[in-house]
């Protein structure tokens, strides 16, 4: 974990000088949020009503919001790199910005999967792949504040950075509660792998944003030493 005692003299805002930058990845932010607020809103919808037309409408946000965010990503990269921006972090802000479109990335291929494997899931399992759902997303959620504030009062970003560890345990305990409730049914083996491979694609959210934590406090340590 972090340190919650930080040099005062570090704690300012990365892009203070740069107010139109900040804004940018302030957006892309705000993308990524959205995101997950579809992705959540997607799968309770594929549990309800199965891949519906709500379900495709909720899969077509997370796309736009997923292309807007890599243009946005490839704005900011540009400008880093042109305008010769705190050269000395601009690689741990792109590979911020890279691991964080990541996450977008497996918001975006799991509501594929749904659409276009369309796995049946029994009534007795939905309740805990909502829950799963909600967890990764949470997980996500918090990743986005300890980003925001990694970029304007570092010393909050220990804040957020223990609920994202927090919210991947508990999506690890419920996705194998859920796959051992699987593997102990009696659907067919086919049928149980199917599932598995949905259960591991939500919790694989909940994975890659406590990856991007990780490295958030390689980051942020980095900039407080």
């Amino acid at each position: 974990m972090l340190p919650k005692t930080l040099s005062a003299a570090k704690n300012v805002p990365l892009f203070r000088r740069t107010k139109a930058l900040e804004n940018e990845i302030d957006a892309f932010l705000d993308k990524l949020s959205q995101a997950g607020l579809s992705f959540r809103r997607a799968v309770q919808i594929y549990l309800a009503e199965g891949a519906s037309a709500e379900f495709e409408e909720k899969l077509s946000d997370v796309n736009t919001l997923e292309s807007s965010a890599d243009h946005l990503r490839r704005g900011i990269e540009t400008q880093l790199y042109t305008q010769t921006l705190i050269p000395e972090s601009r690689g741990d802000v792109l590979g911020l910005l890279e691991n964080l479109d990541s996450v977008l990335n497996l918001f975006e291929g799991a509501l594929w999967g749904f659409s276009i494997e369309t796995p049946d899931i029994p009534e007795e399992f939905r309740g805990d792949f909502a829950v799963l759902a909600d967890q990764a997303v949470n997980g996500v959620e918090s990743i986005v504040l300890a980003s925001r504030a990694f970029f304007r009062n570092i010393e909050a970003v220990a804040d957020h950075m223990h609920k994202v560890m927090f919210y991947e345990k508990e999506a690890d305990k419920v996705s194998t509660k859920l796959k051992r409730a699987i593997f102990a049914s009696e659907l067919s083996l086919a049928h149980k792998a199917h599932l598995r491979s949905f259960v591991e694609h939500i919790d694989n959210v909940a994975d890659r944003a406590e990856d991007v934590a990780d490295r958030l406090a390689i980051y942020t340590i980095k900039r407080t030493v």
